[in-house]
């Protein structure tokens, strides 16, 4: 049996994404000590990169070749503005942040350079660039949610435990399913060359979402602050 396109992906992105599981963020998470500040940052620029991320979903379904595809996209879609932009929602309220002020959020440096990057090779490339960019926040984060279930106390008493519980979730192990498998699907019977292209992609999302969580940790937004 041939190798899974998404097997030889994990080969290169599992150092990167270990390396999430040490991240000061991420561990906070895990084990409930995050200062509440530092999620709020995340809460406000996660779901500003998640508008674009949304866009990224609706122009793969534009660019899809067949309905199957299409399908794939339109239920990828609705995970991410209904199932995550929720839990989103939901915590937001929790610190008394209306829904009007997560939109107006300026995305940070991080932000802006790593939605830029997923779409510009989005809308340069056919479908195969779209699932290649979305894929590694959508798998990344359940490989995460699915670790960090596996802690103790991780699910209990955890201010934080609802974030746990989505990622690590049924309906989010499928939406991440989804993705994989679409990956496989447009993977099969490419040359190397464009092989190697769509791996290069997937290795340096992996590599922004650890600067997305480096940005979180610090609270940073822009390197020099004007008012626009």
């Amino acid at each position: 049996m041939s190798q899974l396109f998404t097997d030889r992906l994990w080969n290169r992105v599992e150092p990167i994404w270990n390396s999430y599981l040490e991240h000061p963020f991420v561990k906070g998470l895990g084990d409930g000590t995050l200062e509440q500040e530092k999620f709020k940052h995340w809460l406000k620029q996660d779901y500003v990169y998640l508008i674009e991320y949304s866009r990224l979903f609706a122009l793969g379904a534009s660019k899809s070749e067949d309905l199957e595809t299409m399908t794939t996209f339109a239920k990828l879609l609705h995970g991410v503005l209904e199932v995550e932009m929720g839990l989103h929602r939901n915590y937001a309220a929790d610190f008394g942040i209306s829904v009007e002020e997560l939109e107006q959020t300026e995305p940070s440096a991080i932000t802006t350079a790593y939605t830029s990057y997923m779409l510009n090779l989005s809308q340069r490339g056919g479908v195969e660039n779209v699932v290649a960019s979305v894929l590694a926040c959508e798998w990344s984060y359940h490989f995460i949610g699915a670790s960090l279930a596996k802690w103790p106390g991780a699910l209990d008493d955890n201010f934080y435990s609802s974030w746990v519980e989505m990622y690590s979730s049924a309906e989010f192990t499928e939406l991440a399913e989804s993705s994989k498998q679409l990956m496989n699907k447009l993977a099969e019977g490419k040359p190397e060359q464009e092989l190697a292209r769509l791996e290069e992609i997937v290795v340096r999302t992996s590599q922004l979402e650890y600067m997305f969580w480096d940005m979180v940790e610090n609270k940073e937004g822009w390197p020099v602050q004007v008012e626009l």
